[in-house]
Order: structure tokens, then sequence, then C-alpha cells
């Protein structure tokens, strides 16, 4: 069944090596590696033979070569609200070292200190889905996971925290969309490897 809608395509970045070892990688800047830059290679196939009117990456060297490796690098604009979620002093650790000293912690509900809280993810993720709802076209974004899956849970109206009910694996694409109208956001595709 086709579409007449808007579809946000939504791409994790490839492979690093904080996302292979499960450390939290927010504003470090860490590049792909190898197997992530062939991963990014082969967004491209799956992507090919779409069209979108726009491409935003986050700033992130890790989205945005995943972006120009995928093809679409003459097209793609960075933009600051697309950055991965700050995880200030937990940046470079792992969620068993985190729980090892707060026991019972989650990122959605309880945020980093020295960094964010879901509510302010989930502010930067409003101000694209206003760019989104405004642009009424198809688009394409590079990003990383928990920003995604905070832009998703907002997508559908969910509380920021909902972010917690979605996973995605690194090169994945997740479509955004509706259903039988503008009104009725949705959930088109999730986590496609």
């Amino acid at each position: 069944m086709s579409n007449a809608f808007p579809q946000i395509h939504l791409v994790r970045h490839g492979e690093t090596a904080w996302s292979l070892s499960g450390q939290h990688t927010g504003r470090t800047d860490m590049p792909l590696t190898p197997a992530g830059e062939a991963a990014a290679h082969g967004v491209a196939d799956r992507l090919k033979g779409l069209s979108f009117s726009q491409v935003w990456s986050s700033p992130s060297q890790r989205a945005y070569n995943t972006s120009v490796l995928a093809g679409f690098g003459e097209r793609s604009v960075r933009m600051d609200d697309l950055q991965e979620w700050d995880y200030g002093a937990y940046e470079g650790r792992t969620t068993r070292e985190i729980l090892a000293e707060r026991p019972g912690w989650n990122v959605f509900r309880d945020g980093c200190p020295q960094g964010e809280m879901a509510a302010d993810v989930g502010a930067r993720a409003d101000r694209i889905i206003d760019r989104l709802r405004k642009a009424n076209a198809d688009i394409l974004i590079f990003s990383s996971a928990h920003f995604l899956r905070v832009l998703a849970a907002r997508w559908l109206g969910l509380p920021p925290e909902g972010g917690a009910l979605f996973v995605l694996d690194t090169a994945s694409i997740s479509v955004l969309g509706y259903e039988h109208g503008l009104g009725e956001p949705v959930v088109r595709k999730w986590n496609l490897r």
C-alpha cells in the first residue's frame, strides 16, 4: 500500500568503538569503525530508489560520516538539535558501570548528572518535529540511538521517557509517518537492519 503522506526516515549512525563496547557516547566525537563504515555504505543500497526533499544530520562525525558514506553527504545539513543525549558525568561509561554505583538507574527516567534529562532531549526533539511538520515532505535524518528513540516517542505524542520503549541498532533504518491523515502520526517501520 503506497502512502500519500510524508515519511521521515531515521538512520542511526554506523558502529563506533564505544557503541561496540556499550559506552555512552553523547558529545565525544567518535569515528566509525571499519565495520561501521561498511554498514554505512550498506545504508545506500537500502535507501536506493527513495527520494528526500531534505537530508539532516547530527553534527557528530559518526552521524555525518554515515550520511556521507550512504551517499547523502552533499545534501546533508548538520543540525545541533539532532545531537545525541548529553551524558555529562556518564560520558564514556557503560550502563553496567553506572548501575554498580547507582542501582536502578535508567537514562530515560533519571537523566545524567552534569548532562541532560529526558525533558531536555524531548525539547530538542520537539523542535525537530515542528520543522518536520512544517516541511510536510519526505526527509532523511542521521543521528544517534537515544536521541532518535526520544524523537520517535515525541512523534507519537508520548513523553520523552517513552523512548525507553524503542531500541535501535547501529546503521538501522526506521520510518515515521502517518496513517489516515496528518493528525495520526505512527511508526511505520522500526530498527530495520
